[in-house]
């Protein structure tokens, strides 16, 4: 809606009035004069599941505004085997464990989260490359409908990995299915984001009809620049979509480049039985061959430039030491062999998959999809603090930076959509396609998730060479009536809470 001068009044955890107070007394007033007071922001795509239990007080989304953290990127705290029985009593097994867990250590942000179609995959299948048998299938419905009824918002998928890509489309539909029955979405990262993105497109389209799902797209980009002209016909496949009665929305973070690991540079079909099982078969020289052979010959997507990837960190420290930060391409030349050749012996020797940015996208695509009115944000990154455990956390500055980058950069100074807009696709829009209720606005009755800021000094700091740099212009974030940050600085309270889904079967 267009702003107003008002004021917003809180009694417990709800918004008591909203509107001309001047005559009201509050207990405790907050002075905002020439500031913002807009709904708390959802961060629709958050890898914050361990960072919050690390340290609930999220700080790095806290000080842009965040108020909730929605997981299930694929993968969700829940379903999860524990190979140690102690583990088992002492942890969590299924989502709605986790979501107790959590809740008991406390956190400041409200917390959602879909069920991962990975995650019930590797829960019944493992790591195999196979297809489920009708028991396997029927066991992992059952896993999905009591994700559900434990809370989780829908399904989420993420089909450029391994073991995800390893479900086929029918599969995928037979889960959304139970998670519709429910009232949940499908939010997926698709099968592809560069040179089989429309043949993508098609199938999250696909799922959605047969299953009969809303869906949303995680992080809508077009990668490399020999697909960037593809944007007028994906634009146009989703607005024929919608027009026909699919329900299709998207997120995104507002940067060129993305992050994930140097493992996705590799042939997923390498990657089957884990890391463990990777790292065997890459020691192997027939079986390093072939994988050499097909990432040379771009199979099945040529990989990009090595000067367009960069590190991030290593588990090792002396890697860490010599290569965090660096571009792909120098790395290789320290090492004296091509990129490729450097990525597998990496991969190998630090025993991981390896953090790396990748610059890949165009900045006038990414003002196009910022314009579409369906779109919403995500971070796609945990929530961290500057603190010492946090330190060697290699990550991409959309951690720091993805909602004060948007208000500063994208309305602000660059005017590509309005404030009001700006703040309806962080806040009711997220919350209405969730079916998250009174959440999303500032109305009497709901739950009173605020953020006070200064619209012309808000700003993202964080860089891809210092990507841990705190946004500034943040004043207040209150979150079920609780006030978490306070002129800037953080309160340390924790009253955060897990947002449950359509098919919840818990205390209404």
């Amino acid at each position: 809606n267009t702003p107003f001068i008002g004021d917003v009044a809180i009694q417990g955890d709800t918004i008591a009035a909203v509107g001309d107070l001047g005559n009201a007394l509050g207990e405790f007033e907050i002075e905002a004069y020439g500031r913002a007071i807009a709904p708390g922001f959802i961060n629709m795509l958050s890898w914050a599941e361990k960072s919050l239990l690390m340290d609930g007080r999220s700080l790095s989304d806290i000080k842009q505004g965040v108020t909730t953290e929605v997981f299930g990127e694929g993968w969700s705290p829940g379903p999860v085997r524990r190979k140690n029985k102690i583990q088992e009593d002492t942890l969590w097994t299924t989502l709605g464990g986790y979501f107790d867990y959590l809740q008991e250590k406390g956190m400041s942000p409200n917390v959602a989260s879909f069920v991962g179609a990975t995650s019930v995959r590797i829960y019944v299948l493992d790591q195999d490359n196979r297809a489920p048998n009708e028991e396997e299938l029927q066991t992992m419905r059952e896993l999905v409908a009591e994700a559900m009824e434990e809370g989780a918002m829908g399904l989420g998928s993420s089909l450029i990995y391994a073991p995800a890509d390893y479900a086929s489309t029918e599969e995928l539909i037979e889960l959304a299915k139970v998670a519709s029955d429910y009232g949940g979405m499908y939010i997926t990262h698709m099968r592809s984001e560069s040179d089989h993105i429309l043949k993508a497109l098609d199938e999250t389209f696909r799922i959605a009809q047969e299953a009969n799902i809303k869906t949303e797209i995680y992080h809508l980009k077009i990668n490399h620049s020999r697909n960037w002209n593809k944007i007028d016909t994906l634009i146009a496949k989703i607005d024929s979509a919608q027009k026909i009665g699919l329900f299709i929305t998207a997120n995104m973070y507002p940067y060129t480049a993305s992050a994930t690991s140097l493992t996705a540079r590799l042939p997923n079909w390498v990657q089957e039985g884990g890391g463990i099982e990777l790292r065997k078969r890459l020691r192997n020289p027939s079986i390093r061959k072939k994988v050499l052979y097909e990432m040379r010959m771009g199979i099945p997507t040529k990989n990009s430039d090595p000067e367009n990837v960069m590190l991030l960190g290593f588990r090792t420290e002396e890697l860490n030491k010599k290569f965090k930060g660096k571009r792909l391409d120098e790395v290789a030349r320290v090492l004296g062999k091509d990129s490729d050749e450097a990525v597998l012996d990496l991969i190998v020797e630090d025993k991981s998959p390896i953090g790396a940015v990748f610059f890949l996208m165009d900045e006038g695509n990414v003002k196009r999809i910022l314009q579409l009115p369906y779109v919403s944000f995500g971070s796609d990154a945990a929530s961290m603090a500057k603190t010492e455990q946090f330190e060697d956390w290699g990550t991409h500055p959309r951690a720091y930076g993805t909602f004060a980058r948007v208000i500063g950069k994208y309305v602000r100074d660059e005017k590509i959509i309005s404030l009001e807009e700006a703040i309806r696709r962080m806040t009711s829009l997220p919350a209405t396609n969730l079916k998250i209720a009174k959440r999303g606005q500032l109305k009497p009755g709901f739950f009173a998730d605020v953020v006070v800021f200064h619209p012309d000094s808000i700003q993202d700091l964080a860089t891809f060479e210092n990507p841990q740099e705190y946004a500034e212009g943040v004043d207040h974030v209150i979150i079920n009536g609780k006030i978490v940050l306070y002129r800037g600085t953080e309160t340390g309270i924790t009253p955060g809470q897990i947002l449950y889904g359509p098919g919840w079967k818990g205390d209404k």
